[in-house]
């Protein structure tokens, strides 16, 4: 074969090869795995792909709380009440409401209240204040809303610390749309309280700051006449979620937004069969099946504690689960389980742990 034949042929079987290999990139999230008809816990549905961003801002809005300014590329948009799935440095995952502009692309702002472990704390914000710096790049997922503004005349926004983070979006899209609205904003200090000026400038004499070193705690009983129209929203610690519950009319609730897990309101006992191990556990009726296990296999491997960042995720052999999380396909709940949430629907479950 003349050499200028074969040096053509060589080239084209070596492009035809090159587009297939960026073909199977581009349909199989697990490369060189074989591409998948239903993707893998938290790829492949845009929610919850990975994307790099850089952190090109830090600030101080309050006392003990950063706030963080994100950049990248092509980044999707949200609206108020969304929140990211933050990667840290050392693998933990956590969520993190959006409190900048929605109308601003490719920019993101989070920001987070330092806890320490006499708090509950778990070092996830210890890492954000001490090693998210600008410069800094980090992994995210998301935006995600499980906390949606809903179209309404009228609203009342009651935030408790750190979580006036998605409640600011809320007031200024609420103040553009006209809508008739309030806030009650209670915190430890006006010092320890972010975005307080902010709001304050922006809604005037409807914003009530309650300090708890000036007055206490919030008097909530006006909820008990909160027109049907109004929307009620909260976002805070959970004994100020549980006030504002307690305050509702007679069959009404308030739209909340928790960042902790919540212990089962309506769990039965349970038994989980560690088959590999050859152990089985009790699972109380207020304990989770992570808390249960791990009491165990102390070194199993968790995060959110929440069920969306699917850390947790274990086979299950044998039982009925009732699945509670926000991640899982249909497909992957036939033989698995998120266990910081999801629970047995019987009398006993079997994982291959």
């Amino acid at each position: 074969m003349p050499r200028f034949a074969t040096v053509a042929l060589v080239a084209g079987a070596a492009l035809l090869v090159r587009r297939a290999v960026r073909s199977r990139m581009t349909t199989a999230p697990l490369w060189p795995l074989p591409s998948l008809e239903t993707p893998v816990s938290g790829y492949g549905r845009g929610a919850t792909v990975p994307r790099r961003v850089l952190v090109t801002g830090r600030s101080v809005p309050a006392e003990g709380v950063v706030e963080l300014r994100l950049e990248g590329e092509r980044l999707p948009s949200w609206e108020p009440g969304a929140h990211l799935d933050v990667v840290l440095p050392s693998g933990r995952i956590r969520q993190y409401s959006l409190c900048g502009d929605p109308r601003q692309a490719d920019v993101y702002r989070i920001a987070t209240r330092l806890i320490g472990e006499e708090q509950g704390g778990q070092g996830g914000s210890h890492e954000v204040h001490e090693q998210l710096h600008e410069g800094v790049e980090i992994e995210i997922r998301g935006p995600r809303n499980r906390f949606p503004l809903a179209d309404s005349p009228a609203y009342v926004f009651v935030a408790g610390g750190i979580g006036v983070t998605p409640v600011l979006p809320m007031a200024r899209a609420a103040e553009a749309a006209g809508a008739d609205w309030r806030l009650v904003y209670c915190g430890r200090s006006r010092a320890t309280m972010p975005y307080l000026a902010e709001l304050e400038r922006l809604g005037g004499d409807r914003v009530t700051v309650v300090a708890e070193d000036e007055a206490g705690y919030p008097d909530l009983s006006f909820l008990a006449q909160v027109p049907t129209e109004t929307q009620v929203y909260c976002c805070g610690p959970e004994g100020l979620m549980d006030a504002v519950t307690a305050a509702m009319p007679e069959g009404r609730s308030p739209r909340l937004e928790r960042f902790s897990a919540l212990a089962p309101a309506d769990g039965t006992p349970f038994e989980v069969e560690l088959r590999r191990s050859g152990r089985t556990v009790a699972v109380a009726a207020d304990q989770s099946v992570l808390a249960a296990v791990r009491e165990e296999v102390p070194g199993l491997m968790y995060s959110c504690a929440q069920g969306f960042c699917g850390t947790c995720r274990q086979t299950v052999l044998d039982g009925e689960v009732d699945h509670r999380d926000e991640l899982l396909t249909d497909a992957e709940r036939a033989d698995s389980m998120l266990i910081c949430v999801s629970r047995c629907a019987g009398r006993k479950l079997v994982l291959d742990l």
